[in-house]
This record gives structure tokens, C-alpha cells and sequence, in this order.
């Protein structure tokens, strides 16, 4: 076919009387004009119109209805590079950690398989001129040399995917050591679940989003690195080996260079938001997790109440929305990869031909002293400037395929950068609620006075905490504020010294736990003065038992380890003797002095009898529990009394009660005798139904704090 192309291109230069060379080039001039025409210019069109479109279209901000947030879509901006450049400097903390070396080996490996691959293509070109010139002694020598060649090829492309998967869980590990010290710091494990609502699945972010992210963007590392480095070598070796023809050599790269940028403008413009719709399949799958555990969380409780049906339909909900959002992602990839496809096959393969063929079909080289005419060293060029232009291709089709990945890899850079900006905006106590951000005038009209000063949406921390040299807590103009911002007590002001017993009571959420946890440092002080003594004098027992993980002896000196407790010279026959207070015995437990106690109905999971042996032995250890000389009273409307409780308050009171006893003694057999008659008459009684409301209502929970020396 080449020697019929030239034989008609002589033939028509004679007729025409215009030398071959300005005959091909204005023949080239022709094609490459009518391919233009034909291919890029409708294309350059398309762009063109989607741009113009896209200036129209008006930006508009999407509430999510799940986290009630106005959510930026993921996307390859200025905020994705400086959130990835912050999470680098996590994973690559050094030159010299491990992570860099793991990188630095990586990228060497991927630099000498590119090597490799011009080296093959070269020898596999010779070989192909040696079965066209049946040279059988220099063939085989060629295949000797393909085969040694094979086996470090072999081995340094394994050693690309396995040093990936090691860079990769590299990544991961010192990614998730920074993020668990993160968590642990300043109860920022607490604060970013119930003080703050950015974040809703937290598990499912240090597990699943860490692991996709290190993975993304180490897969990503070398689907970038490689095919750069192949383009470059590649198009160098491609010019260098059309010069060899004698024939143009500029034209090709620059007609591959045209081609490729103009279907990468194209599939950026046409290309669906991979970021975002990665980033809701990550948080729906979190979802979904995150009701299997709440199911596993309560499951007595569900069983108790026969919630089977409702709990599987939120199961199942849950999970077809995960499907939806899959199915979703799957059908924007289809079309898209099809697009792709053609581009990436059809289109670069017929723009390769006419790259491979130039130098060719402008050859001014004399062949005509080789043996067979210049054949061989034709097919050599020829297979040699295929190899090339294939591996050119498939790095440039990985470039290409690797800015959706970028893309995706947006979506999973906005989950791990949200979660390391609210763990270190919780760390400094700047919370944000979505809940109640949008609600500025509801919470000024739960202020309940307490005159808290909001900034965009968000009650401001103005409030001052100290710690007490003598052990003191004094709290001066305190109000107790939950962090939905509801105002329980607008200001709250009382002293109360190491040897003062104090009682809080008042019924449910009326603010006893809230200023537990006040006192505790988990919730703020957005107004007025708190000082308290230092954490190690104050011990808080909460409502719930906690299961800690290990043996009895763990869960018995829980927060203290094993080593903990010899080193405060503690042995096992001391928590054995704590533990048969409790009637349990075994060879583990643990004992305490701490100055002040916070006691949150941490008994009323205990009878009455353990419990009185309990209050005896800390009152045995200094700790004077059930004898109170102070009692602070809330009265669950924001009003609150803090009065001495002295012996003749106390026998008011239990004479009160000791009445009260006399006269409801018999009122329960009186009750089922009233029943009775009501059920043999068929007939219902007003007053079972009254005393029934008015025992749901008077239902009150107190609270013991024992603040002693």
C-alpha cells in the first residue's frame, strides 16, 4: 500500500508539474484540515455552548435533608488543594518517615518500568525487522534478549502493586494515629458528637472514609506519576525516531498534542460531579451502619416493645438508599465511560495512524541500498512507532480516566478535611449546631433572660473558668444551657466549700445532670464565673454502667490500667474486699480518694440493702455520702433555691413523710377492691384514671453530690 501511495504521488507530481514534497504536504494540509473540520470543530462547538450555559445558569445553594446543612458539592477547587495539602502533611509528616521512604522506592520502580516499556518497544521492533529480513541468528538473539528482559519487567510490575498496597496502608496507619489522638484530646470524642452536628456518623468516618481516602489517593499517585512520565519519554522518542526517516517530525506530536487536549476539555466539561455523588454514598453508607448499630444498641429494648417491623423498615429504607445513590453513580459512569471510550479508542487510534504515517509519507531518505528496498527498516520504524504511540496512549488514557478519580477522590479529601477542621474547632470550643444555626429567633426566645450573645446562629463563649487553689466551687451568674441552646436556669449563683453535703433534686430536666456536666467540663460556660477545683480532685459516676472491655479487674479500676494501679500500691485483695461490699466476689477492684464526688443516681441499678453497704463503706473512707447539709432545689421552670438542710428541716420533712405513709398504706388494696367492682359492673372509674395521670406525673428524679474533703 506505501509503495502504491508513492508511485501515484510521483505520477500526479509529473502531471502537475510541482515537486513530490509540496505535493504531500499540501495533501496533509488537506486531511488534517478536513479532520478539523469533520471531528473538532463540532466538539469545540459543544464546549463552547455548555460553557455559555453554564455562565447563565444561576448557583444555587441545596439544603441537605439529612444534616439540615447548605452543603458545597465536592469538587477539584481551591478548597479541595488546600484541604489535600493539609491531610499530605499528615501522611508525610518527614523526608525521613516511613511513608516518604515507601514513596521514594515507589517512585523509582514506577520510573524504571517506563524505561522498560521504550526499551521492549524498541527491541520489539527490531525483532519484527529481522522476520521480515529472515535474519534467523539475529532473531533468536532478539528473543534471548526479550526473554532476560521479561523477567525484571515482571518483577518491577509486581513490585508497582506491591508497594501500592503498602503506601496505601501506610498512609492509612499514620493517618488514623493522627486522628485518633484528635479524638482522645480534650474529650473531643464527646464534644463532636453531642456538642457539635457537622459531623453525623463518626465512626464511619475513621474507618471507612480514612481508609478510601489513602487508598484514593495512593492508587491515584501512581495512575499520575507514570503516565506524565511515559507522555514525556514517549513523545521525545517518537520525534527523535521520525528524524531517522529524513521525514517531518513536528507535525505528528503537535496533531497528537491538539487531539488529546481537546478531548480532555471535552470530557471535563461533559464529565457528572464524581465528588459529589461519592461523598453521599459515603455518608449513606454511614447511615446505613450506623442503624445496624443503634438496632444492636437497643435491641432489648426493641424486642420489649415488638419494634421488629418499624426498625426493618428503617433497615431496609437505609439501604435503598444506598442502593438508589449506587445505581445513581453507576448509570453517570456508563454513558460516560462510553464517551471515553470512543475518544480514548477510535478517535486517538485514527489520529495515531496519521502521527505514525507522516514521517513516512515525507521520507527523503534513500533506501534503495538496503536488500530488500527499505521494507524492513520501515516495519521496523513502523512497529517501534506503534509500541510507542500505544504506551503514549494508555498514559495518557490513565492521565485522562484519572481526573474522575481525582474527582471522586474530592468527595472522600471534603469528608476527611470536614472531620480534622471540627476536631480541631472542638478542641478550641467554636461548636456548630445545623439544628439550631437556622433558629436564631427560637433561641432568643428560649434565652429565659439569660441575655446570651449569638454570633451566626450560635450562642458565644464568654465565660470564665478557673481552677480553686483550697478546692472551692464558687459559680457566679452561670446559666445552664444545653447545646441545642435551650436555656434551663438563666443564671445560677451559690458556693460550696469541701465540707459542705449538698442534695440537688427537682424533676426530669430541670438542669441536675447539666450542671454535673458543667462541673465536669463537658458543656461550656457561655456566661458568668466558674471556679472548681482540678480534675483529679473531682470523681463523676453517671446514671448508666459502663461495660469497659478486658477482665472484671479492668472494669473494676476502670480508667486506671493494670500498671496504674500497682504503682498506687493497690493489689487484688484490695478490690476483692471492695467487691464483697457488693456482694460479688472475685480477685479484682480498685479504691479511691478523691475530694469531691458527683454522684448521678449511679445506685439505682443496685437494691436497697448493697446500697446502704455501699454508702457505708465511702463513708468509711472519709467520703460522707448520705448525711447532706446543703440542698439545692430546681423547680424546672428556670428557678432554683440553695438553702441549708438543718436538723429541724429534716425532721419537718420526715415527719411529713411518715404521715404521708400512715395515710397511703392502705390505699392500694382499696385501689383493687375499687377495680373489682368496676370490672363486675363493666362499668370505668374517674378516679383510678386520675391517681394513674397523677403518679406518671409526679414521677421525680434527685440526685446525690457529695462535695467533701
Amino acid at each position: 500500500m506505501t509503495n502504491s501511495l508513492s508511485k501515484f504521488i510521483t505520477a500526479t507530481s509529473k502531471k502537475l508539474n510541482v515537486e513530490e514534497s509540496v505535493l504531500f504536504r499540501g495533501a496533509m494540509a488537506s486531511v488534517c484540515v478536513l479532520y478539523i473540520y469533520r471531528v473538532i470543530v463540532p466538539k469545540v462547538m459543544i464546549i463552547y455552548a455548555y460553557h455559555q450555559k453554564k455562565r447563565k445558569t444561576k448557583k444555587v445553594k441545596i439544603i441537605d435533608s439529612e444534616s439540615e446543612f447548605a452543603k458545597k458539592s465536592p469538587a477539584v477547587n481551591r478548597e479541595f488543594w488546600e484541604q489535600l495539602r493539609k491531610l499530605l502533611k499528615i501522611i508525610l509528616p518527614g523526608v525521613l518517615s516511613k511513608s516518604s521512604m515507601l514513596l521514594f522506592v515507589h517512585t523509582l520502580t514506577l520510573i524504571a518500568r517506563t524505561f522498560l516499556s521504550i526499551y521492549v518497544a524498541q527491541l520489539e521492533g527490531k525483532v519484527v525487522k529481522y522476520i521480515v529480513k529472515k535474519d534467523l541468528l539475529k532473531f533468536s538473539f532478539m528473543m534471548i534478549k526479550w526473554i532476560i528482559v521479561a523477567i525484571p519487567a515482571t518483577f518491577v510490575n509486581s513490585m508497582i502493586r506491591f508497594l501500592e498496597s503498602h503506601l496505601a496502608l501506610s498512609f492509612r496507619t499514620t493517618m488514623v494515629d493522627y486522628f485518633y489522638e484528635l479524638y482522645f484530646k480534650k474529650q473531643a470524642y464527646y464534644r463532636v458528637s453531642n456538642l457539635d452536628g457537622r459531623i453525623e456518623n463518626i465512626d464511619h468516618c475513621l474507618t471507612d472514609d480514612i481508609s478510601a481516602f489513602t487508598s484514593s489517593i495512593a492508587h491515584l499517585y501512581s495512575h499520575i506519576t507514570k503516565p506524565i512520565l511515559d507522555s514525556i519519554l514517549v513523545m521525545y522518542s517518537l520525534a527523535k525516531l521520525g528524524k531517522t526517516r529524513g521525514g517531518a517530525s513536528i507535525p505528528g506530536p503537535i496533531l497528537g498534542a491538539i487531539v488529546v487536549s481537546l478531548t480532555g476539555e471535552l470530557l471535563r466539561a461533559v464529565s457528572p460531579k464524581f465528588g459529589k455523588l461519592v461523598s453521599e454514598e459515603a455518608s449513606k453508607k454511614g447511615y446505613l451502619r450506623a442503624v445496624h448499630s443503634r438496632i444492636v444498641t437497643n435491641a432489648e429494648e426493641i424486642a420489649f416493645y415488638g419494634g421488629h417491623k418499624v426498625e426493618l423498615g428503617l433497615l431496609k429504607q437505609s439501604y435503598r438508599n444506598v442502593v438508589r445513590q449506587m445505581s445513581t453513580i453507576f448509570n453517570q459512569r456508563l454513558w460516560y465511560i462510553m464517551l471515553e471510550q470512543f475518544l480514548m479508542k477510535y478517535v486517538w487510534s485514527g489520529a495515531g495512524m496519521v502521527m505514525v504515517s507522516i514521517p513516512l509519507l515525507t521520507s527523503t531518505k534513500n533506501e534503495s541500498g538496503e536488500d530488500d528496498g527499505g521494507v524492513s527498516s520501515r516495519t521496523e520504524y513502523f512497529t517501534t512507532a506503534k509500541n510507542y504511540l500505544q504506551s503514549g496512549a494508555d498514559a495518557i488514557e490513565r492521565l485522562m480516566t484519572s481526573y474522575k478519580e481525582i474527582v471522586e477522590l474530592a468527595g472522600y479529601t471534603a469528608r476527611v478535611g470536614n472531620m480534622l477542621e471540627v476536631f480541631e474547632d472542638v478542641q478550641q470550643e467554636k461548636y456548630q449546631r445545623p439544628s439550631v444555626m437556622h433558629e436564631e429567633e427560637k433561641i432568643q426566645e428560649r434565652d429565659r433572660g439569660a441575655n446570651l450573645v449569638l454570633k451566626n446562629g450560635m450562642p458565644v463563649i464568654m465565660g470564665i473558668v478557673t481552677e480553686s487553689l483550697d478546692g472551692t466551687i464558687i459559680i457566679e451568674d452561670l446559666p445552664i444551657v444545653t447545646p441545642n441552646c435551650d436555656v434551663i436556669v438563666p443564671s445560677l449563683t451559690l458556693t460550696v466549700t469541701p465540707d459542705t453535703h449538698v442534695l440537688i433534686s427537682g424533676p426530669n430536666g430541670c438542669g441536675k445532670s447539666s450542671l454535673f456536666r458543667i462541673l465536669s467540663g463537658l458543656w461550656p460556660v457561655y456566661k458568668g464565673k466558674l471556679q472548681k477545683p482540678v480534675v483529679s480532685d473531682m470523681f463523676y459516676i453517671p446514671q448508666r454502667p459502663y461495660m469497659s472491655i478486658g477482665t472484671l479487674r479492668d472494669q473494676v479500676i476502670y480508667p486506671d490500667s493494670k500498671e496504674e494501679m500497682i504503682a498506687k500500691g493497690l493489689t487484688d485483695k484490695d478490690l476483692n474486699a471492695i467487691l464483697e461490699i457488693v456482694h460479688s466476689k472475685s480477685d479484682s477492684g480498685e479504691g479511691r480518694g478523691p475530694r469531691y464526688a458527683l454522684l448521678d443516681e449511679c445506685t439505682s441499678a443496685v437494691s436497697i440493702d448493697v446500697e446502704g453497704q455501699m454508702y457505708q463503706a465511702v463513708k468509711d473512707h472519709g467520703i460522707t455520702l448520705k448525711f447532706h447539709t446543703h440542698l439545692l432545689q430546681f423547680d424546672g421552670e428556670g428557678g432554683w433555691k440553695f438553702d441549708r438542710l438543718d436538723s429541724n428541716t429534716r425532721l419537718g420533712l420526715k415527719d411529713e413523710k411518715e404521715h404521708l405513709e400512715n395515710l397511703l398504706s392502705d390505699i392500694p388494696a382499696r385501689m383493687e377492691r375499687l377495680q373489682e367492682l368496676c370490672h363486675i359492673l363493666g362499668e370505668d372509674s374517674d378516679l383510678i384514671e386520675v391517681i394513674d395521670e397523677s403518679s406518671k406525673g409526679s414521677r421525680r428524679a434527685s440526685m446525690n453530690v457529695d462535695l467533701s474533703d
